[in-house]
């Protein structure tokens, strides 16, 4: 392990609800990168954001799986059960981009859907784009692609002035204020679970700081060519958006839709910013449906895996 990271105790992930999956583990330039990867079939791959990690997925999954798709849902770099450098400014668009399409080529993916959420959109998209043999198929919830220009909701600066307070952040309170019905305390637990310290929780800190909210940050220029190469591909696509996303609401899923040619957002009823938490099972049964119609469309040979 990189002298300047964190691991988590494996005991802090002991009895987590509805969450049976192992990881996988692989070492990446010092750091020990965790994945789920479970079944088989045309591979579904699954991207989280800020602050959660795998256990996001775990409604989401069960149907998927059940319809005969591999599921691949990594953590990202100080999240989940992957190390956590400590050093806020460790973390980079670049870094996790870096960093996430490795795990995903150890994984051996190629022509998957990529399922993307919050930070997870700009980070799967760019491999989308720069790394096109892995991904064929986009579900895009909840997210965009920044560069710099994009207008940030109140709510989302409030969510960011708020995160560069504390080093001690509290990880849980983030994600039940943003979920339409409130979590039982053992997900509660389970989304704490990673962040052991305030050391910890670096990367949880440095993800809302990374959007660039100007087209000079770092990041922006790479967002937009981002944004620009998933528009031009016209992948088949599924866009989910929570009815009442504070953070990144339906009409900014429109106009995302519009910018990156992807079909219009569906709206995900009783739902806020973790619209996995709130209608999980839901949305795996119509990314399941809609993928099927969409495999269904091409010969069955080169749905590959």
């Amino acid at each position: 392990m990189s002298a300047g990271a964190a691991r988590t105790p494996d005991d802090r992930f002991a009895d987590l609800p509805d969450f049976p999956w192992e990881p996988r583990y692989l070492d990446w330039k010092g750091l020990r990168l965790a994945r789920i990867d479970e079944g088989e079939g045309p591979t579904v791959v699954l991207l989280h954001g800020e602050p959660t990690w795998s256990f996001l997925w775990r409604k989401v999954m069960p149907p998927l799986l059940d319809a005969g798709y591999r599921c691949v849902a990594p953590d990202l770099p100080g999240f989940g059960r992957s190390d956590k450098p400590t050093d806020l400014g460790w973390y980079s668009y670049d870094r996790h981009v870096e960093a996430a399409t490795w795990i995903l080529e150890q994984a051996g993916i190629r022509d998957a859907t990529f399922v993307v959420h919050d930070w997870g959109g700009p980070i799967g998209m760019r491999i989308a784009t720069e790394s096109p043999e892995m991904c064929s198929r986009l579900v895009v919830m909840d997210t965009g692609v920044f560069n710099g220009r994009q207008r940030m909701t109140d709510a989302w600066r409030t969510f960011r002035d708020f995160v560069e307070r504390p080093e001690d952040l509290p990880i849980s309170m983030l994600v039940k204020g943003a979920c339409a019905t409130e979590p039982d305390d053992a997900v509660v637990a389970a989304y704490d679970a990673p962040f052991p310290d305030p050391a910890s929780k670096a990367g949880a800190r440095a993800f809302p700081l990374m959007l660039p909210t100007s087209p000079a940050d770092p990041g922006a220029a790479a967002g937009s060519a981002a944004a620009e190469g998933i528009a031009a591909r016209r992948l088949p696509s599924l866009c989910l958006w929570a009815d009442s996303d504070p953070i990144i609401p339906i009409a900014t899923g429109r106009a995302v839709a519009e910018r990156l040619n992807l079909t219009p957002p569906e709206t995900i009823e009783n739902a806020s910013h973790f619209l996995q938490e709130d209608q999980g099972r839901l949305i795996g049964e119509r990314i399941a449906a809609w993928l099927g119609e969409e495999l269904s469309r091409r010969p069955q040979e080169t749905a590959g895996t």
